[in-house]
């Protein structure tokens, strides 16, 4: 999964890879022929006094040196600049590909594992590519030039290579393996803290109001403790993997200085040679070693990419059409016919043969008791999901074959749970319509019994919105997101249970300033509240998924006992009379 996810985001980038490749060749080459030449030096200046040889072998050094840190700056900067935009493109993909998910989709994954795979796992990933490209390039380079270059230093001596070599990596392998399964679970831990941490900080004001800090606390500490465990273990293993491989290149130095010394005893190696050895023996070592800090981070990351892929492989449930209808002339008519829709994997379906029809000009209620499906109802009209069974259609056309921006630009919807988002007043009512006019808003505000609450912030459209609309009440909120249904003018008004903040006067009246606003579409009002549907020209009563009732609210009392029972629990006989 890592490599195919690097194959198919670094594609765009080839050429400075192989920029990075060059540069990274360059400063490695320079890195191995220092050695030999500080062995001339030794052997050759040094050795016979021969202070102008020293001088002018000094000067190349130098000219190396400089070609070798020009070049590993280079190296450094496109690499990193090749990792960067690599994470940004994932993200954006991941980001892309969220949006294209159905309701169903985001459940199944979760959001706060949604926000861990586009954050957290991509700078994983991302972090392996730049050190790919600072690191990972140049040990290769390394360990076969120090190879080749310890050859030709003295052969005998390099014998200790097929000693160490093995060793390292059998030691490292051991280590990395007990890794693999601690990264994974560590990912999944990173999960579960992110989710916590987003319920509590959503409800804070159920727990306080309920006095539950202190088991929201010890449920935070169970998840952190898990992740402290894990995140514990894996470092035991980083801790153990490094020392170990120093103390195996500390005593390669010590071997090599030994039998080195014993060769040069015997008068089979110089004293220039030798140190240039030891240098490639480090240098040998050393790619061994970075090569071991790729194999610690390599593992999480390649948890992390399988993580990602498994997001941008999903599919979404909601397929815009291939060839899509376009509506010759919009009217808004709202027709669902034998509608079922079951979730994946339920014994029984939500909903099963369903018969609605919403026309312009008129409002049709849905009323049922909690878990009837009338969310979900909602649900099937902009898409969120698709109806497993019969059709919804706007004007005569199935909404499958209608192009989603299409479809969603004729429905205003006003969710169960009105969601703002942080700016202004302004800002959240123009995610309606981004050209309206200030008038346009003021009038939105005021239909939705808004203007006067707005009026009164210190800043009016201008006054800040927190996120989640956290600084208003809940019926502030609710109106306001009415208004910003209000603002788009749709040709099909959703309002799924939206005025359950709202007291009864407020309810009344914004009911009544919607009659002339909403006179030429077709409205849609999901209710609890018998009082807010009432005066519905066509209600639908839903028990357990399907359709018990439908007609006017006397016709309903007269002949539907499951609205009968609804309406009398909530109003006096006289009431519902």
């Amino acid at each position: 999964m890592l490599l195919r996810l690097l194959r198919d985001h670094l594609r765009p980038y080839r050429a400075q890879v192989v920029v990075v490749l060059l540069l990274q060749l360059a400063q490695t080459v320079a890195t191995l022929y220092l050695p030999s030449l500080n062995a001339d030096i030794i052997d050759k200046g040094v050795a016979v006094g021969d202070t102008g040889y020293i001088l002018r072998i000094g000067g190349v050094m130098l000219v190396v040196s400089l070609l070798q840190v020009a070049c590993s700056i280079a190296a450094v900067y496109v690499g990193a600049r090749v990792a960067m935009s690599f994470g940004r493109d994932v993200r954006e993909r991941l980001f892309t590909r969220v949006q294209d998910f159905s309701a169903q989709e985001v459940g199944q994954f979760g959001a706060p594992s949604l926000i861990t795979r586009t954050t957290n796992d991509v700078q994983q990933v991302q972090m392996v590519v730049l050190l790919s490209f600072t690191i990972m390039l140049m040990a290769p380079i390394m360990l076969v030039g120090g190879v080749v270059l310890a050859l030709q230093e003295d052969v005998a001596l390099s014998g200790l290579l097929l000693v160490v070599v093995p060793v390292l990596g059998v030691v490292v392998g051991l280590i990395v393996s007990r890794m693999v399964p601690y990264f994974r679970t560590m990912q999944q831990r990173i999960d579960a803290i992110n989710r916590v941490m987003r319920e509590q900080i959503t409800g804070l004001r159920v727990i306080r109001a309920f006095v539950r800090e202190r088991r929201e606390a010890e449920r935070f500490g169970v998840a952190n403790d898990a992740l402290f465990d894990t995140s514990l273990r894996v470092g035991r293993l980083m801790a153990l993997m490094f020392p170990a491989v120093m103390l195996i290149m500390n005593a390669t130095s010590v071997g090599v200085l030994w039998f080195g010394a014993r060769r040069i005893d015997a008068g089979d190696m110089q004293i220039g040679a030798l140190t240039a050895f030891l240098s490639y023996i480090m240098y040998i070592l050393m790619a061994v070693m970075m090569s071991t800090m790729m194999f610690v981070m390599v593992p999480r990351a390649v948890v992390s990419a399988e993580r990602i892929t498994d997001v941008l492989d999903t599919d979404s449930s909601v397929v815009p059409p291939a060839a899509p209808v376009r509506l010759p002339q919009v009217r808004g008519r709202l027709a669902l016919r034998d509608v079922g829709f079951r979730y994946p994997g339920a014994e029984r379906p939500v909903l099963h043969g369903v018969d609605l029809v919403a026309e312009p000009g008129q409002t049709t209620a849905v009323i049922g008791s909690t878990g009837s499906g009338k969310t979900t109802l909602l649900n099937l009209v902009p898409r969120l999901f698709d109806a497993t069974s019969g059709t919804v259609s706007v004007d005569g056309v199935d909404v499958r074959d209608l192009a989603p921006e299409d479809l969603w630009s004729l429905i205003g919807l006003v969710p169960q749970r009105p969601y703002l988002f942080s700016g202004t007043v302004a800002s959240n009512l123009r995610y309606g319509n981004p050209d309206a006019t200030d008038e346009d808003l003021w009038h939105a505000l005021e239909v939705a019994q808004a203007r006067g609450f707005v009026e009164e912030m210190p800043d009016g459209l201008d006054a800040p919105i927190a996120q989640g609309g956290t600084n208003v009440s809940g019926g502030q909120r609710q109106r306001l997101a009415i208004a910003r249904a209000l603002v788009r003018k749709p040709s099909i008004y959703l309002f799924d249970d939206s005025f359950s903040a709202l007291d009864f006067a407020t309810d009344a009246a914004l009911r009544a300033a919607l009659v002339p606003e909403t006179r030429h579409a077709s409205v849609v009002v999901v209710a609890q509240r018998v009082a807010t549907i009432r005066d519905a020209d066509r209600i639908v009563v839903l028990d357990e998924g399907g359709v018990v009732g439908t007609g006017t609210h006397a016709e309903l009392m007269a002949d539907c006992p499951t609205y009968t029972e609804i309406v009398l629990s909530q109003l006096s006989a006289e009431e519902a009379a």
